[in-house]
């Protein structure tokens, strides 16, 4: 028997009312919403405390509430939707989402601000993985791939266009626009889910069958993923494990963890069914998206601070240096919708993470001297490496799943993927600020006076200085700007470690995607109709 026989036969499937496509777009632009937000206002951050007379590092809890609540919610989302009715439990999401956006936009203190984030968070943390399910479902497995090539399209795309359309409503209007956008969204995605989505039959059989509300498990759930996400978050600035509120919060969330595992495992009517790892290809496919939202992540966080910080681009600028990702990735996924149920997916994942681990190379290759060019192509590479990943990459996780355990399954896949996103921030940042202090040490101890490189450079500069006329301190100002350039050099060294260090995680994928179990995407009884 090989291995693609493996799977479980398939069920008679139910058929939607409608057109797929139809519900494809429906969901589509509700998970485009709500994924643009994780990454739009981090560009507006300066303005948000500017204009709510608070700090910069307190305005940080602008993002950290939006995803701590997002957490929390993420893997409850298959046992909410069959608790309250998914069709039902999507559109309250949507309507909520864009309230609590309304709520943000007009918000007069941070402290309102960060509630209102705390909700929209809170909504948006649904919307994606029931988006999926309804996706997975409404499409028969042979159209699968193809259902999430549409859903890639936002997912890959709506965290690059953020920036970018964050940069350019606040610098052209202001702030409380990022928040405001999303309402005209949110009323058509309410308007069409009302028209094309609804609830398949084993979805109301349970709903009837559910009576019990696992209050221990959703607690336990939410203190360990509040926690740890405080941790990653804020860790960086206080050193640590060298603060004692850090040592507490990580003790903290380790138990709730694995008393949550623990209670999950043994309970009848889990609010998060982790048996479901049981199945190979979901188990893999899990750790493998995690690592992928380490790579996917880390990059957007580092590229505009790269462009910002050493090469003096505007928030704006800083946001278009990743639009050619978003090209990339739109070329793969058209080019996977077609291939996908023809070609091994192993084999386009597996080339994906290549050319993943390719582009962050060409990354680590930078320099302060480089033409718009040399961020281009590696951009445009990442976006081709993510779109040959991430479409395979989510239908081979759950091709050996039944339609009853997508919305669990999405809800632990998406958290995954947002979890390694925050572990690989705090790793790249924390590698960030300390490298670039090793790498100045390291440079400070060849600034002296015996070194003829060194004289050379002091030499003209303090030249240059005295014809500018400022002989008196010409001395003084060569040194400074000597010190100026051997801290750019510094933390430009820092960001070559980071992108080598994704490079060798996306390599660590290659043996993991090869150990997926071959899923075919043929089976299942022709579309009919649809």
């Amino acid at each position: 028997m090989t291995a693609e026989n493996n799977f479980p036969p398939a069920e008679t499937r139910w058929i939607p009312s409608y057109n797929p496509w139809l519900i494809a777009i429906s969901v589509m632009l509700a998970t485009f919403m709500e994924v643009l937000d994780t990454s739009i206002a981090n560009v507006a951050l300066p303005h948000i405390a500017g204009n709510l007379s608070a700090t910069t590092d307190e305005a940080t809890w602008v993002l950290t509430s939006y995803l701590v609540s997002n957490a929390i919610v993420l893997p409850a989302t298959g046992w909410l939707g069959i608790r309250f009715g998914r069709k039902r439990f999507l559109m309250t999401c949507i309507a909520l989402f864009s309230v609590a956006s309304a709520t943000c936009g007009a918000a007069p203190t941070l402290g309102a601000l960060i509630v209102a984030r705390i909700i929209q968070g809170a909504a948006g943390g649904a919307l994606q993985p029931i988006s999926q399910s309804i996706l997975l479902e409404s499409f028969p497995p042979a159209k699968r791939g193809v259902a999430m090539a549409a859903f890639s399209m936002g997912v890959v795309v709506a965290p690059i266009i953020g920036p970018t359309l964050g940069g350019w409503l606040t610098d052209n209007y202001t702030w409380r626009w990022i928040f405001y956008i999303n309402l005209p969204v949110g009323v058509l995605a309410l308007y069409l889910c009302q028209l094309f989505i609804e609830d398949p039959p084993y979805l109301l059989s349970a709903r009837r069958s559910s009576v019990r509300i696992d209050y221990v498990g959703f607690s336990l759930m939410a203190i360990g993923l509040a926690t740890l996400q405080i941790i990653l978050d804020k860790g960086e600035r206080d050193d640590w494990f060298s603060a004692p509120w850090i040592r507490w919060m990580a003790l903290i969330s380790l138990v709730s963890m694995i008393v949550f595992v623990i209670w999950e495992l043994r309970e009848k009517e889990p609010i998060v069914n982790l048996r479901a790892l049981k199945e190979r290809n979901f188990a893999v496919g899990t750790a493998l998206v995690t690592l992928v939202g380490i790579v996917l992540y880390s990059t957007i966080t580092l590229q505009p601070l790269l462009v910002q910080d050493l090469m003096g681009y505007t928030a704006f600028w800083s946001g278009v240096a990743l639009t050619p990702r978003g090209i990339g990735a739109i070329l793969a996924v058209f080019f996977v919708g077609r291939v996908i149920g023809l070609v091994d997916s192993r084999k386009l994942m597996t080339c994906g993470f290549l050319l993943l681990a390719y582009s962050s190379y060409m990354l680590s290759g930078l320099n302060l001297q480089i033409s718009i060019l040399n961020i281009v192509w590696p951009n445009i590479l990442m976006g081709l490496a993510m779109g040959l990943i991430f479409v395979p990459l989510a239908t081979t996780t759950m091709a050996g799943l039944p339609n009853e355990q997508m919305g669990n399954a999405t809800g632990i896949f998406n958290l995954m993927r947002n979890i390694g996103g925050s572990f690989g921030i705090s790793i790249v940042t924390t590698m960030l600020a300390r490298g670039a202090q090793e790498h100045q040490t390291y440079i400070a101890a060849h600034l002296n006076a015996y070194n003829p490189v060194f004289q050379g450079y002091f030499t003209r500069f303090q030249s240059l200085f005295t014809l500018g006329g400022v002989s008196n301190h010409a001395s003084h100002k060569a040194i400074l700007s000597l010190y100026e350039v051997a801290v750019r050099q510094a933390t430009l060294l820092a960001y070559m470690d980071d992108f080598k260090f994704l490079a060798v995680c996306s390599l660590l994928c290659v043996p993991a995607a090869l150990a997926l179990r071959k899923a075919s995407l043929r089976k299942g009884p022709p579309m009919g109709a649809h």
